[in-house]
């Protein structure tokens, strides 16, 4: 069944990735002036101009564009960068671990702050201990990212020398290390939601009959709420985290020029600023693909924490 609902659910993202390719393929083209005249700059002359454009395809009619854009984006070729000098594709392939690290890494911490203060406010409801994680997390949302980014690296690479201000260290621990403030920053904005929401879910969960016949039948506060509570709050968080986390593949851009990390982001920053066309194009699919696959995997979660979800 799970098999069936995965296949299902790529079926049905077929005309989404379609429609993303399309998009990408029209942004830089919809743009006032001739792409190559754009990229070229007034520099360059009519050759150099003639040149570009059959370099990108651009003298050919646009859906035959569009069609050799779409052939090639399924072999993950999407040209050759004009700043880099080199193939778009492994150039994201390398900063691609990069990014989708910082976004793991923050995902996890995000669930380790949710869960237990999630289940601290709900279970002291109005209490001073459940305003001051509400005061906290509005707190975290409402700070910019950039802004928290350079208080924390104030704090922790400043004055407390901790972590590093800037860059990977080598390792697996040295990635962590030097990953985590960067993590951090994300994992807090995430959390200021999740937070929110597992809260409410598990304060509706304990007010539910079923609840007070688990009590009557002599189960203990920590069996019901390990066996009921947990599981029945979670559908609603997860997916507000699926969504955020979305949200934050395309979020990933402040954060890793804060801290100078080797990812997409700050490789969108240099591409666009350099009128890189191609880099452009290959880095706004791969941005849309990777927020498809983690709707779909938010998707599975929820199927998995609720069976009475049809798989369909």
């Amino acid at each position: 069944m799970i098999l069936r609902f995965i296949v299902l659910r790529l079926v049905q993202l077929i005309p989404v990735l379609l429609g993303i390719t399309i998009l990408a393929f029209l942004l830089l083209r919809v743009m006032p002036g001739d792409p190559a005249t754009l990229l070229l700059g007034s520099r360059g002359t009519a050759e150099d101009i003639a040149q570009l454009q059959r370099q990108l395809g651009l003298d050919k009619p646009l859906l035959i564009q569009y069609f050799q854009f779409l052939v090639n984006c399924l072999k993950g070729d999407f040209g050759t960068s004009i700043a880099f000098k080199s193939s778009v594709g492994p150039l994201i392939f390398e900063r691609l671990w990069v990014t989708l690290a910082l976004v793991g890494y923050s995902t996890v911490i995000a669930i380790v702050l949710t869960i237990p203060l999630a289940f601290l406010a709900a279970l002291r409801k109005n209490s001073p201990t459940d305003n001051l994680i509400k005061f906290l997390f509005i707190c975290f949302m409402s700070m910019p990212a950039f802004w928290l980014g350079i208080l924390l690296v104030l704090v922790f690479s400043v004055y407390i020398p901790i972590f590093p201000v800037s860059g990977l260290n080598s390792g697996f621990s040295g990635l962590l290390h030097s990953l985590f403030l960067p993590a951090l920053v994300i994992a807090l904005s995430t959390a200021a939601l999740t937070v929110r929401s597992l809260r409410s879910s598990i304060i509706a969960v304990l007010n539910a009959d079923y609840i007070d016949t688990a009590y009557a039948k002599g189960m203990s506060r920590m069996q019901i709420l390990r066996r009921h509570v947990f599981r029945n709050s979670l559908l609603s968080t997860i997916s507000v985290l699926g969504v955020h986390t979305s949200w934050v593949i395309g979020g990933t851009v402040v954060v890793e020029a804060v801290f100078a990390l080797p990812g997409l982001g700050g490789l969108m920053v240099s591409s666009i600023a350099a009128r890189d066309y191609p880099m452009v194009q290959g880095l706004t699919v791969t941005f849309a693909v990777l927020v498809v696959l983690i709707n779909l995997a938010a998707d599975l979660a929820y199927v998995a924490a609720d069976p009475r979800v049809e798989l369909s």
